[in-house]
């Protein structure tokens, strides 16, 4: 799973009291593509969970530095389409072959 990559959410079992952070939560069984891919931070407050932020849904942004959209733990979902290889990616391929 990477930026680019199609997903599907998995799972869509939220916390109660998430609403006052977030405008829109993905669904179950639904098909998203990954934004971004960041370290970001748990309910618990520690950092360390592999969080993702999804083309299809943009929520505000924390109110703590560093002003983050908060995203969705990597774990709700599941690859279904690998992100298109981009034509550069493909050539500095081949480079590394010669």
């Amino acid at each position: 799973m990477r930026e680019g990559s199609k997903v599907i959410c998995i799972d869509d079992q939220w916390p109660s009291g998430i609403e006052k952070y977030y405008t829109d939560l993905p669904v179950k069984n639904q098909t998203y593509t990954i934004r971004t891919i960041e370290v970001g931070i748990g309910w618990d407050g520690m950092a360390g969970e592999i969080a993702v932020t999804l083309k299809e849904i943009v929520n505000p942004v924390s109110k703590t530095p560093p002003n983050r959209e908060r995203g969705f733990k990597q774990e709700r979902f599941r690859e279904v389409e690998p992100p298109k290889e981009t034509a550069k990616e493909r050539l500095e391929e081949l480079e590394q072959m010669v």
